[in-house]
């Protein structure tokens, strides 16, 4: 794993209000990059003792801040300059010409090779809103790093020049506050200074199904997932061991978790098992030194997850869970709806899962091994409500019904609420008693709400016999139907449909896993917000079990 902060960045954010808050919090959020942020255009005295500047008015440098520069960057230092669209000319150490600006829309951006290292776990090609203003190379000496389709043709929107032994780059693309945007200046940054990335990682998968299980799909996005190499199996069950030896002939099987802990190659640990064995196992291997991502919940109690988190710390190594639906469509739909404002100042959230149908067989549906129903579905949707509304808690509280499915010691509807210190409140249901099902988001704001119903989706396919037939897809895997309904200045209320965002990759979270471990960036689901998600679960599970008292709990 790369080292912490063994890059020290120098932010000069100039005066000019561009929103460069949002990017130099995910620069700090990187485990590479060690940044000091400045409101000023002009270079300090101190310059020197960083190892990258980021200028945010590079065509502002005096002809003695160039000169500065210039040996500063022959002598191994490196820069980047954000081109402002009022920029006409980029000082000559730049290696390239800058052209006039357009306004602000979308553009095709890709890098300009496939196999160059920022490239690496991205998509071949991405939309940003952003201006247009291209930038052509002095010379051979400039590389372009990024380009983008403008009518007919391929023109570099950042460039990279090699200047004795340091590099120095610039780029046109309009600051903006999407991760996505940041993710690329991290990667210009560790490109420019030379910064290797980390080599892959060896990964052990602990807890094997059928095809369709969750330990066969974390296998299948491991492969998937340039920068990760699997090696390894573990399974208690010598007959899933032996599916596993059949399954994948190259990579290596254990018996034990105490046995895994001891391969020196198998850096990265996957915990596919039953939530109640989470908590030991994951402990025991971050004390072996294994990073380690658990299914979802990360544990069933609180003391669990600070123990685990605790273990984590002390032997430096990865903690986090597979929090894989922050990445739904219609969760980020809504989260960026939420940030533009859209409905005012958000207040009151419920969502819902659930039907009328018998419950999963095995341990889902066993409390003592899956924690109760809140702990199965819930820790997906509080953890999309604590995303949302991320203020500190205040009290919980949860109800239970016990009522139809007796062969199942889960309950048949659970309830968990949820006060925030600020006023707001959440509330989460599942209902396998719901002969009706209620729609999947409620959000109310101060200037406008948003729903989301379900949507039933089938698949039909031919047949010889029957002339058809048809597949349904669980209500669970479609994105619902997202309306946001607001007050217009008029008066009257409108109606519009939210936009739906692309998927970007087919496994993203085991992407930014991989992006933390071997380049720094910010790991999106940390250990302490899993274990928020956890403390939640845990008190409302004991109010529903008391009655539905309310649980204070300020997280």
């Amino acid at each position: 794993m790369v080292d912490s902060k063994s890059i020290r960045v120098l932010f000069l954010a100039g005066e000019k209000g561009q929103p460069w808050d949002s990017l130099k919090d995910y620069l700090e959020a990187t485990r590479t990059l060690g940044v000091t942020f400045r409101r000023t255009p002009r270079i300090p005295e101190d310059f020197r003792s960083f190892g990258v500047i980021l200028l945010a008015e590079p065509g502002l440098l005096s002809d003695e801040e160039q000169e500065n520069l210039s040996a500063y960057v022959t002598e191994g230092g490196s820069c980047l300059g954000f081109v402002d669209p009022s920029c006409s000319r980029l000082p000559l150490l730049f290696g390239a010409q800058v052209g006039p600006a357009s306004p602000v829309l979308e553009l095709r951006v890709k890098t300009a090779h496939p196999d160059h290292p920022m490239a690496r776990r991205l998509p071949p090609e991405f939309f940003l809103k952003s201006r247009f203003q291209p930038l052509e190379p002095r010379d051979d000496h400039s590389e372009p790093i990024l380009i983008t389709d403008w009518q007919y043709r391929q023109v570099p929107v950042a460039v990279c020049r090699k200047t004795g032994a340091g590099r120095i780059g610039s780029i046109t693309l309009t600051p903006v506050r999407e991760n996505f945007f940041h993710q690329l200046i991290h990667r210009f940054i560790l490109h420019l200074a030379g910064f290797p990335e980390a080599s892959p990682q060896g990964v052990a998968i602990l807890g094997y199904g059928p095809l369709g299980s969750m330990g066969s799909l974390h296998a299948q996005a491991v492969q998937e997932s340039p920068g990760l190499n699997l090696l390894a199996f573990c399974d208690y069950s010598p007959e899933r061991l032996l599916k596993c030896r059949e399954d994948f002939p190259q990579c290596r099987a254990y018996a034990t978790a105490k046995d895994l802990g001891k391969d020196p190659e198998v850096k990265l640990v996957i915990i596919a098992t039953p939530p109640n064995t989470h908590a030991s196992l994951a402990t025991q291997l971050l004390r072996d030194g294994k990073h380690v991502v658990c299914e979802k919940p990360l544990c069933l109690t609180a003391e669990e997850a600070e123990q685990m988190i605790q273990a984590a710390e002390e032997h430096g190594r990865v903690l986090s869970c597979y929090q894989n639906r922050r990445w739904d469509a219609d969760f980020l739909a809504i989260r960026r709806a939420l940030q533009e404002g859209l409905v005012g100042d958000p207040f009151y959230l419920e969502t819902f899962v659930g039907d009328f149908q018998h419950p999963c067989s095995y341990w889902h549906s066993h409390r003592p091994i899956s924690g109760g129903a809140l702990f199965d579905w819930g820790a997906h949707h509080v953890d999309w409500i604590l995303n949302l509304f991320p203020g500190p808690t205040a009290r919980v509280m949860g109800t239970l019904h016990k009522r139809v499915w007796s062969d199942a010691t889960n309950a048949d509807q659970v309830r968990a609420q949820i006060f925030f210190a600020d006023g707001k409140e959440a509330e989460f249901l599942y209902s396998a008693v719901a002969a009706l099902r209620k729609p999947k988001w409620y959000i109310l704001g101060t200037e406008g709400a948003i729903t989301g119903d379900w949507q039933d989706l089938s698949v039909w396919e031919r047949d010889p016999i029957t002339y058809y037939r048809e597949h349904r897809i669980p209500v669970t895997e479609t994105t619902p139907s997202l309306v946001l309904r607001h007050r217009h200045s008029s008066g009257s209320m409108t109606f519009q449909q939210l936009a739906l965002p692309p998927a970007l990759h087919r496994f993203p979270f085991h992407s930014n896993l991989t992006d933390h471990l071997l380049t720094g960036e910010p790991l999106a689901v940390t250990a302490r917000s899993a274990a928020r998600v956890v403390a939640v679960l845990e008190a409302a599970t004991r109010s529903a079990q008391s009655g539905g008292n309310p649980e204070v709990l300020c997280v």
